[in-house]
């Protein structure tokens, strides 16, 4: 049984892939569609070779039917993804990435590995990336005050992961404030 949305400290990593899959993504169609409307915005026709845009998920589920091929983001590849491992190795701040790189790459290492240049060359850097960012974070929460934690692109997956522990860090230390600030209370 799903606990109601008031106790949960935070999102399942299924409903975060859900919320990624809105991200947008190119591919280039393998088939013709005429345009295409939807709630969060219209899709122009796919005319082979053209690339469009899409949500990711619509990307995906095209390319499991082998109707497209979807464009690795320009993110996603080796030489940036390693100029991101040497950031993050080398400055105390967390690397610009995007905010579902985590899910995006997950979902279309998974998915389309053939449209995934040197796919796992980039699993292994998304690993090396992912554990320094694990290992700043816990650093970053050993500064933790009753005020104000300060980190900044974090991605939506790693905000999640720290979250729980955060959050009751967070409350039991504004709990004793209060006490060593009003000993008769």
């Amino acid at each position: 049984m799903a606990l109601p949305r008031s106790q949960q400290i935070a999102f399942t990593p299924g409903e975060i892939e859900y919320i990624a899959g809105n991200e947008k993504i190119k591919i280039i169609p393998n088939v013709r569609f005429p345009d295409i409307s939807l709630i969060q915005g219209d899709i122009r026709k796919f005319r082979p070779p053209l690339s469009v845009e899409v949500p990711l998920w619509i990307a995906l589920i095209l390319k499991a039917e082998h109707k497209c091929n979807i464009i690795c983001p320009d993110w996603l590849t080796v030489d940036h993804l390693k100029k991101r491992q040497e950031e993050e190795e080398k400055e105390e701040e967390f690397s610009r990435l995007p905010f579902h790189y985590m899910e995006i790459s997950q979902l279309l290492i998974e998915t389309a590995p053939d449209d995934v240049p040197n796919v796992e060359q980039i699993r292994t850097i998304l690993k090396n990336i992912r554990e320094t960012r694990q290992v700043k974070a816990r650093i970053g929460l050993e500064y933790l005050d009753d005020k104000w934690l300060g980190m900044s692109r974090l991605s939506l997956m790693e905000i999640n992961q720290i979250k729980p522990f955060f959050s009751k860090a967070f409350e039991e230390m504004r709990r004793l404030n209060v006490k060593e600030n009003n000993p008769g209370h």
